[in-house]
């Protein structure tokens, strides 16, 4: 069996694990169950990666997020590690090729939806896959006290009764001691190992600024902060706005949320990514699985409505491990919102009905429908049945907490064609439309299968092949399916609604409304968290954060707004001047901080006050290893 470090450094190029990964793999690889508690960008795919590698037999990933299923899928496959994924609105005929072939061994990670695991079809197969290990990214979620439950993680530990000798890893960068217990419990790990990485991040500096007037705050820290941004907004017209405000003032940015198309999400993150746009400004649907460490500064524009939600969006800032900043912006305004919207977000029993009948019509679903899949664009449905929005996006996640339905993220299904006229057919079709030659070809001589059945076609790729545009390769595929053809079937890219029960009449259906006034405090608690974090203006920011978590050891960080204030004012006006000067000359050597205090002629307290305050302007670097240099 080849070691783990082996297997880091073949397949990811890296030399050594990260602080508490090779723990981690060791107890996983040793056949352990393990809960893992790693920070935003701390690894986690690593941690059941390496030890899926290291062994025979399938690893099963089960996961909430369809983008992070295609990112790591993509990700292992360009390292030659065979994965797939299977995920909502997938054609029954693909689920069983991909499950035929993680049955004959040819899969070594497959990723699924814990909803995918109610599936009669999936228990089915799973008595004949050669599953090794199971992980649970998101763990967090199989906790009705977590802030993002989802019902179907309480299936999981059923699955495991084909699998008892699969040890699980569950990984989540958020879990408060109660939501921890949960997970143990719920999952039914036996005798699990937990690590819980520090929340506490000493490259990052957070800070709040209290003021209504944002835009140009933002303008501020943008430009006193060099580098990539992200900046968060609770609602997509201000996305739009604030971007447009930026790009008038001569900054390049950009705006992204889940109303955009595939396309245009898909060009912006690609031009953020290779940094051809400095700041994206986004709801929370952007930054899950996105791979980009040098990120500098992460704003919410928006007080968010929890400290999970903010310590994971301002976590994907600095995961190059260099300094990095947190900005929260608020009101006391903003508190009055987000207290007025718990009420909307935890609706009665006959609200929920309302926009439950509002969702079947909508739909046109029959009674006793179970299992279909339905396009379903929430914007044009509130505005067809006069909705309130947040309402109804919460009726729509009360019922999917319920089990009655699932409502997925935005999925792509690629297009799908098939011929449906014999050889004799096509031939005279051919002679009669000679420009339309070249593409029956490409069809037939690149997809097989496909004179039998609908199969998936990738336009750009035909475009490739035939060296013309791929507009034109739409249209003509069109035209072939108007004058029957081919059937073609064009790619999709919509949230997908399911119904996971049997529809019933709105009078019959049923929620436990005690359940649904107990996740309302839940909300209630956490949104009181947040502003009391915002308002607190004496405590080290990162103690706060950590505190909130269970961490309740953590020493002040030092760079955080609060304890940069404070350090300041510890060091008189002149001596701060002249300790500065001696710091940046000491420092034109590396040196530790020790080392730096020894060499300096003044009391230690002040000179690691006025060290602290360079460090978080960043005029001072110090390494993960604790070791001090100058910006260059």
């Amino acid at each position: 069996m080849a070691s783990a470090l082996s297997i880091l450094h073949r397949f990811w190029g890296f030399q050594q694990f990260r602080p508490l990964q090779d723990e981690i793999v060791a107890s996983v690889a040793g056949g352990r169950d393990t809960l893992a508690l790693l920070p935003t960008g701390g690894g986690k795919s690593i941690c059941f990666q390496v030890p899926a590698m290291m062994n025979d037999g399938l690893c099963l990933v089960i996961t909430p997020l369809i983008a992070l299923m295609k990112d790591q899928v993509e990700n292992l496959n360009k390292r030659g590690i065979p994965a797939f994924a299977i995920y909502a609105g997938m054609q029954a005929r693909d689920v069983e090729k991909v499950l035929a072939l993680a049955r004959e061994g040819e899969i070594k990670f497959l990723y699924v939806s814990p909803e995918r695991l109610q599936s009669r079809r999936f228990r089915w197969y799973c008595e004949v896959l050669p599953v090794k290990l199971i992980a649970v990214d998101e763990a967090h979620c199989i906790s009705q006290w977590g802030y993002d439950f989802r019902p179907a993680y309480l299936q999981i530990a059923s699955i495991r009764e084909q699998f008892p000798d699969a040890p699980i890893l569950a990984l989540t960068a958020t879990a408060t001691p109660k939501v921890k217990e949960d997970i143990c419990e719920k999952l039914q790990l036996r005798d699990p190992a937990v690590f819980v990485k520090s929340f506490a991040r000493a490259n990052l500096s957070y800070s709040v600024s209290e003021g209504e007037n944002k835009l140009t705050r933002i303008r501020q820290i943008l430009d006193r902060v060099p580098g990539s941004a992200i900046v968060y907004c609770r609602n997509r017209r201000q996305t739009k706005e604030v971007a447009n405000h930026l790009a008038g003032q001569g900054i390049a940015a950009s705006y992204y949320h889940a109303g955009l198309s595939s396309a245009e999400r898909s060009a912006r993150q690609e031009s953020w990514i290779k940094n051809d746009i400095r700041v994206m400004v986004c709801t929370n649907a952007f930054g899950m699985g996105i791979d980009k460490p040098d990120v500098r500064m992460v704003i919410h524009e928006d007080l968010p409505d929890s400290i999970e939600a903010y310590y994971q969006e301002a976590g994907r800032a600095g995961r190059d491990e260099q300094k990095a900043y947190a900005v929260m912006l608020y009101s006391e305004r903003d508190i009055t919102e987000l207290e007025a919207r718990i009420p909307l977000q935890f609706p009665g029993l006959d609200e929920i009905r309302e926009v439950f009948q509002a969702v079947v019509n909508y739909l046109q679903v029959p009674k006793g429908t179970e299992g279909v899949y339905y396009d379903f664009d929430i914007n044009e449905f509130v505005k067809r049945f006069s909705l309130n929005i947040t309402t109804t996006f919460s009726v729509l996640r009360i019922l999917e907490q319920e089990g009655v339905w699932q409502l997925s993220e935005s999925v792509y299904i690629p297009s799908r064609v098939e011929f449906v006229t014999n050889r004799d057919a096509m031939y005279e079709y051919e002679t009669a439309n000679p420009p339309m030659e070249p593409l029956i070809k490409t069809l037939l001589r690149t997809y097989e299968g496909i004179i039998d059945n609908a199969v998936p076609v990738f336009e750009k790729q035909i475009a490739r092949i035939m060296r013309i545009d791929e507009q034109d390769v739409i249209h003509d595929l069109q035209l072939l399916h108007r004058q029957a053809i081919i059937r073609y079937y064009p790619r999709k890219d919509n949230p997908q609604l399911n119904f996971l029960e049997e529809r019933v009449g709105a009078q019959f259906l049923q929620v436990n409304m005690a359940r649904v006034e107990a996740r309302k405090k839940v909300m209630e608690t956490r949104i009181a968290a947040t502003a009391a974090y915002a308002r607190n203006s004496n405590t080290c920011r990162t103690q706060q954060l950590v505190a909130y978590f269970g961490e309740n050891d953590a020493k002040p960080c030092g760079v955080c707004d609060v304890c940069v204030k404070r350090s300041k004012g510890e060091v008189k006006e002149g001596e701060f001047g002249r300790l500065t000067a001696a710091i940046l000359e000491a420092l034109e050597e590396k040196r530790t901080v020790q080392a730096l205090v020894d060499r300096i002629d003044a009391e230690e307290s002040r000179v690691l006050a006025t060290l602290q305050f360079l460090i978080a302007e960043g005029c001072v670097l110090r390494d993960g290893d604790g070791i001090l240099s100058l910006r260059t």
